[in-house]
């Protein structure tokens, strides 16, 4: 079960009782999001990869935050985008409308996704003129892909919660999707993490962390 929960910057997210955690920073769902994802991750990939559309894939698709503010500057930039996300228990159409992120983009991509969130959980869907989105209902351990993303939002629960997650065949088997020169952020940064991503052969970054943690983590797979 599945609770909304207002955060610290006055955004929603949701407390999954199962896991025992919530979906996103109790700091700020918008923040660390913003900071995060959108920051650190898409607004440095398009700097590195001037062709176009990009591929995204999103481990933990969740409430769908991160895919919103990436479709929100896909419009606000004319930047097409191809968004994957994996989601094995993906939420219902009626807990994702309970977030109230309509509040934070433009209609058209609040509309789209709220519109076709079922279909995306099926195959792909054309949302607007610029974004296509696919939802994998399946587990990290069966998604395969060639290497064609050239961005990873790795967004699952956290080591303390969802270990199995992080694991080195786990890691190493996400970076394995994405293309040379690829971008791998995540909001969290461990020792075994940075080992796991080094031993793929990716060059590690620390960056400052979103509000409520000092440090958070990108890595570059190699040309």
């Amino acid at each position: 079960m599945n609770v909304i929960t207002q955060t610290a910057d006055g955004s929603n997210t949701l407390y999954n009782e199962t896991i025992g955690e919530h979906y996103h920073s109790k700091h700020g769902a918008l923040q660390e999001s913003k900071h995060v994802f959108i920051n650190a991750g898409l607004i440095h990939t398009t700097e590195l990869f001037p062709e176009q559309p990009v591929h995204i894939l999103e481990v933990g698709f969740g409430t769908g935050l991160n895919f919103l503010l990436s479709a929100e500057h896909a419009a606000e930039t004319g930047l097409p985008l191809v968004y994957t996300g994996i989601e094995a228990y993906p939420l219902t159409k009626e807990e994702l409308i309970s977030t109230n992120y309509n509040q934070y983009v433009n209609p058209e991509n609040w509309d789209s996704l709220t519109g076709n969130y079922e279909n995306a959980l099926i195959s792909q869907v054309k949302l607007t003129d610029l974004v296509k989105l696919e939802i994998a209902h399946t587990t990290l351990e069966t998604f395969d892909s060639a290497p064609t993303y050239h961005l990873i939002y790795f967004d699952a629960f956290s080591v303390q919660h969802q270990p199995e997650m992080w694991s080195d065949e786990i890691i190493g088997h996400v970076c394995s999707f994405l293309k040379p020169g690829g971008i791998f952020v995540t909001y969290a940064i461990t020792g075994k993490l940075k080992r796991a991503l080094k031993a793929v052969g990716l060059t590690i970054e620390k960056l400052p962390g979103a509000p409520g943690k000092r440090e958070m983590l990108r890595a570059v797979k190699p040309l």
